[in-house]
């Protein structure tokens, strides 16, 4: 797929269009921030393995009847992905306190929250990603009621299927942030699911494998990363092109 005018450039993302009005092109950079963009670097490899950790993740959730926009990696940097109408609005599921809940809350880290908490946020990095609730939705009119429920649905789904993937590999799924989109009045998945957007902790020592390395100047962010993918199974080193998962 031809990569075409560019639509949109993010933190870590582009995005482009192609010769198919309903089919858009991703490219995982190479770029990292943090702080809302106070703390920038380029960690090399780093756009490669989201861009293949994110196809795996998109691929086992769809065996599982989770619908996503991703449609086949394009290169070790780029994928095909479904356009979507996307909803302005990040959901955020915690399953232990760690990062701005303990912050906001006082409450101590690496508590295990059960039920799990979920949070909406509103995408908005000029204004840091204030939270939000439903009647905060409904009144702006970013979503329908029913497109609330079945986003709040859906991620729940996600944390079920996702906890137990980690989990069999040794590690916890601390957090995560999801958002959807509309697609011929579907409601599906979107964006991405990398260690850029959650917390994984080993189970046994809590050693971060997340973008907390970078924020706390850990250090070894892409070996991390890395290390999430090959203890799930992912062959980083095998071919990109044509694969869905």
């Amino acid at each position: 797929m031809n990569r075409g005018e560019i639509l949109y450039s993010g933190k870590a993302k582009s995005v482009f269009l192609t010769e198919d009005p309903d089919k858009l092109l991703l490219e995982f950079r190479n770029d990292t921030s943090a702080f809302d963009g106070e703390k920038v670097e380029q960690l090399a490899r780093k756009g490669m393995v989201n861009n293949r950790f994110n196809a795996f993740i998109m691929g086992h959730l769809e065996r599982q009847g989770v619908s996503t926009h991703f449609d086949a990696l394009c290169g070790d940097n780029e994928s095909l992905v479904k356009r979507l109408d996307m909803i302005p609005v990040e959901c955020v599921v915690r399953n232990m306190a760690t990062g701005s809940l303990c912050r906001r809350l006082g409450i101590e880290d690496g508590v295990d929250l059960d039920p799990p908490v979920f949070e909406f946020f509103l995408k908005n990095d000029q204004l840091h990603d204030p939270m939000i609730n439903e009647y905060h939705i409904d009144s702006f009119g970013w979503a329908t009621a029913e497109e609330v429920g079945e986003m709040k649905r859906q991620t729940f789904e996600v944390n079920k299927i996702l906890k137990a993937l980690f989990l069999d590999s040794g590690m916890l799924l601390i957090d995560f942030k999801l958002e959807f989109g509309r697609c011929d009045g579907k409601l599906m998945l979107g964006d991405e699911f990398t260690p850029d957007g959650c917390r994984i902790w080993d189970k046994e020592t809590r050693k971060k494998l997340d973008k907390d390395r970078f924020r706390q100047g850990l250090g070894s962010v892409v070996e991390a990363y890395e290390e999430v993918a090959h203890r799930l199974g992912l062959d980083l080193s095998s071919p990109a092109i044509g694969e869905s998962d």
